[in-house]
């Protein structure tokens, strides 16, 4: 039997935090890539440190128009810095020693592997596309938000989110791009009714505040985003619990893309396969089928087949189906568990192609996953997070 009563603690990061600028700028990239040729290969990292941002990693764009891919990339490579500076600018770095108009910005981009390429371009021989890597990628749904994800993470990336938005419009303009933040919820009987313990760290403008200044200025925006009565009398505030929060971002810590995979994706709640999803395209399973089966896991949820479910997929490198589907209800599915994995292998194909073509990912869509979530958010009009749509219930049910 699963536990129904107990306190469950998932953090979250702002836009602003050293490695959600990496995860920005990678993504920054691949939008532009895509942008240019929506069959792009990237595989974009970024790292950044006190006045400097360094961008590596491997892209290819294909030939047309009698160009070989590799002079359309010498056109691309230019702006690529631009790009990095634009980033920087809309997060709101303008610090001494980490300011998008200073900071050195170094390009070590090369063209994409030909080992690699040779496993993921399809059409030879009626091959068709392979997937960009070996690897196992987990998606899940919970019935315990409207959003259908775990409460702890949602919430955490609610405060920053909102906290991001006051601030650049001036109603907090004495704050800093850089925060994190972190909820401790008690579930009773299954479901989540408390905020126990509330974190907030927030970098600030003015060396004068203190923590209990700062908790003033941040508290009617938490209160904002949170069901009513979950902050209380017995809710245990914890803002800027070091003292001053001055240095942020790059300066204060050293980023890097892909190291807040569990901020990205479910808080800890559910499994994680590993990969990370900032500046890959969508050839690449790590992100692709992590969206895919959050998709499937949502829309199981949704067609009311279960109240919770977690969805694994795995891929070989080269090889376009998967080699398993698992589906576990945690004892919540109104079918067999078996039933529903042949149900959403049936609904969706599940190749690559056929997970980019279902769900529209060669787009540039991304740099706006790169904080506060990949799942849980809104679908967009020009097909951004569309991996939220929950437009495979009624084909799941009748499947079952």
């Amino acid at each position: 039997m699963t536990r129904q009563n107990y306190v469950f603690t998932s953090e979250s990061v702002s836009e602003g935090h050293p490695d959600k600028v990496c995860d920005r700028i990678s993504d920054a990239v691949l939008d532009y890539l895509l942008s240019e040729d929506q069959n792009a290969r990237v595989a974009c990292e970024t790292f950044a440190t006190t006045g400097l941002v360094v961008i590596g990693g491997e892209i290819g764009l294909p030939e047309r128009d009698g160009r070989e891919g590799s002079e359309r990339l010498k056109d691309v490579m230019g702006r690529i810095g631009q790009i990095a500076r634009d980033c920087i600018k809309d997060i709101g770095y303008e610090q001494d020693k980490f300011h998008w108009n200073t900071c050195h910005v170094l390009n070590f981009l090369h063209e994409q592997s030909v080992d690699i390429a040779q496993g993921v371009v399809g059409g030879e021989a009626g091959r068709d596309e392979g997937a960009g890597d070996q690897g196992i990628m987990f998606g899940y749904a919970v019935d315990e938000t409207p959003e259908l994800m775990p409460a702890p993470i949602l919430y955490s990336h609610a405060i920053l989110r909102r906290l991001a938005e006051a601030r650049k419009s001036g109603e907090l303009a004495m704050l800093g791009p850089d925060a994190k933040s972190q909820l401790s919820i008690r579930y009773a009987d299954g479901k989540p009714v408390e905020v126990m313990q509330l974190v907030v760290s927030h970098q600030h403008l003015d060396a004068s505040l203190t923590s209990a200044d700062v908790q003033a200025l941040v508290r009617p925006y938490v209160e904002e985003v949170l069901p009513e009565g979950w902050i209380n009398g017995g809710t245990e505030w914890h803002v800027n619990p070091t003292g001053k929060f001055l240095i942020g971002g790059p300066d204060g810590d050293a980023g890097l893309t892909g190291r807040k995979i569990i901020v990205d994706t479910y808080g800890g709640a559910a499994p994680h396969g590993g990969g990370a999803f900032s500046g890959k395209d969508p050839t690449k399973v790590d992100r692709s089928a992590a969206y895919a089966a959050r998709y499937l896991a949502k829309n199981v949820v949704a067609a009311g087949l279960a109240k919770r479910c977690t969805l694994q997929i795995s891929y070989a490198i080269g090889v376009a189906r998967p080699l398993s589907i698992y589906v576990d209800t945690h004892g919540t599915g109104v079918v067999p568990d078996d039933v529903i994995e042949k149900a959403v292998s049936q609904a969706m194909d599940l190749t690559p192609r056929g997970i980019r073509e279902h769900l529209g990912l060669n787009r540039p869509i991304y740099a706006r996953t790169a904080a506060y979530g990949h799942f849980g958010r809104a679908p967009e009009a020009d097909g951004g997070f569309a991996w939220e749509r929950t437009d495979l219930a009624e084909v799941l049910k009748k499947a079952v």
